[in-house]
Order: structure tokens, then C-alpha cells, then sequence
């Protein structure tokens, strides 16, 4: 089913970073994570970001969704800015305008799937929108599993309910860190086309970041990372051109 494009604002970039910069740790310990990062994910795009083992990817989305705090730089969503906001500010603008999706699922064992699905919302308080709560239930095809707890599921539908949840606040940006890394092939095709229908018919962004060159396929843009720097962009990807650049990527490593 095609659903109705959500109203978004008109905004330039869905996440932008500019001179991004993170360090962890100090002395010997001291690690530069991201190293002078400038990105644009625009809206209405699926982009993957992609790079070797610490390369600082899962790094990048942290920092770009308010998950983690820069070093120095700058991160917006739309166009608030990201850094030196109050932790309260922070926790709103994600609540409001940023859908999260992650490999371990994050599910409450004791909530149905319904449950699971509202709980970013009952948490704060607000009425669900029964009308756009009936699409996106009908978009990950669990309307016959609503009341199950997430140990009664399989993996490929625990995920799709932590897709649903990450959906139901409308947000502009959905950031999802190795959706399909605990699924199989199958449910993994139906979480990544999922993804690409927030897109196409939700007129929402994407930006997953994966290790998996198919994953990265169905995205519109590759994005790719070596020791906290972009490094190289592919656009139109297909599996085979994803594992080419990631082969290139750890020879020069």
C-alpha cells in the first residue's frame, strides 16, 4: 500500500555536520574518532554510511542524532544546532523529530508489540495519531501481532516493531545503526525495504549505517569513512560497487 506523504519542513538538509570533530579519552588514551567531518544528509534521501572497523561510523550518527556530544563542530537536525543544547532540549528535539532504529532492537520484554510501538509517546504524554498509527502499522505488516510480546516474535518481526516505533512520532530523520545485523537475508529484505518506503512514501530521510554491502545498495548514497574521515561517496550503489570501494578502503588501510 502507498501512503500519503507526511508534511515535513522545508528545510535544506534533514542533518548536517560542519568541521566535526571527536575525541575520547586524553593522554596516551586520547582517540580522535571523527577527524574534521562536513556531511549533508538531505531530506527525502536513504543514505548509508559505510567504513572499516573503528572508522568512526556508528561515531558519526551518535553525534549527528544528539546521542553523543561533539568535541568541536557542528551538528543540526533541520536547522537547530545540535551543540551546546541543555540536555532537556536535546531529549525533546530527539523525541520530536528523530526516529531511532537499532541492531539489539531495544524492545520492552514486558510491553506487547503495540505497546512497544506507542511507548516513546505515552512517555511524554501525547495522544497518538490513530490515523497515521493504523498506516504505519499497516506499512510493517504486523497488524496480527500487535498484542504479542517481543519473545513471541521473530527477529525479522521484532525489528519491524522497533521500525514502527521509531515511525509512529513522525519524525523528519530516521537514524538506524546495523538494522540488520541479528537477521537473517529475509527479514533483513523486508527491514531495508521498509526503510526505502519511509522515504518514497513517508517523505522522510534515512541514514543507516551498516557493514554490508546489500544493505548499502538499497540506499540512494554511500557514504564512506576511514579513521574519522570521509574518504569517498558512491551514489546509485549496488552491492558489487559497495565491496569494490570497501576492498579499496582496507587495502590502503
Amino acid at each position: 500500500m502507498v501512503m500519503d506523504a507526511m508534511t515535513t519542513t522545508t528545510y535544506a538538509a534533514a542533518a548536517r555536520a560542519r568541521g566535526l570533530h571527536k575525541v575520547y579519552g586524553e593522554g596516551e588514551t586520547r582517540v580522535l574518532a571523527l577527524d574534521d567531518v562536513s556531511v549533508e544528509f538531505p531530506r527525502g534521501e536513504f543514505a548509508a554510511i559505510m567504513g572499516p572497523s573503528g572508522s568512526g561510523k556508528s561515531t558519526l550518527m551518535h553525534c549527528m542524532a544528539g546521542l553523543d556530544s561533539v568535541t568541536s563542530g557542528s551538528a543540526t537536525i533541520g536547522d537547530v544546532e545540535l551543540v551546546g543544547m541543555k540536555d532537556k532540549q536535546l531529549t525533546r528535539l530527539r523525541r520530536d523529530r528523530i526516529g531511532f532504529i537499532f541492531q539489539a532492537f531495544n524492545l520492552m520484554p514486558t510491553l506487547t508489540a503495540m505497546e512497544n510501538i506507542t511507548l516513546p509517546g505515552d512517555i511524554a504524554g501525547r495522544k497518538p495519531d490513530r490515523d497515521w498509527l493504523a498506516r504505519v502499522v499497516d506499512a510493517v505488516g504486523l497488524a496480527d501481532r500487535l498484542k504479542h510480546r517481543p519473545g513471541q516474535l521473530s527477529g525479522g518481526q521484532q525489528q519491524r516493531v522497533a521500525c514502527a516505533r521509531a515511525l509512529a512520532g513522525k519524525p523528519e530523520i530516521i537514524f538506524a545503526d546495523e538494522p540488520t545485523g541479528n537477521l537473517d537475508s529475509h527479514a533483513g529484505a523486508e527491514v531495508l525495504a521498509l526503510l526505502g518506503s519511509c522515504v518514497r512514501d513517508f517523505g522522510q530521510s534515512v541514514v543507516m549505517v551498516t557493514h554490508d554491502p546489500v544493505a548499502a545498495a538499497h540506499a540512494d548514497r554511500v557514504v564512506f569513512l576511514a579513521d574519522g574521515r570521509i574518504v569517498d561517496e558512491l551514489r546509485t550503489p549496488t552491492a558489487d560497487s559497495v565491496l569494490d570501494r570497501m576492498r579499496r578502503l582496507d587495502r590502503v588501510g
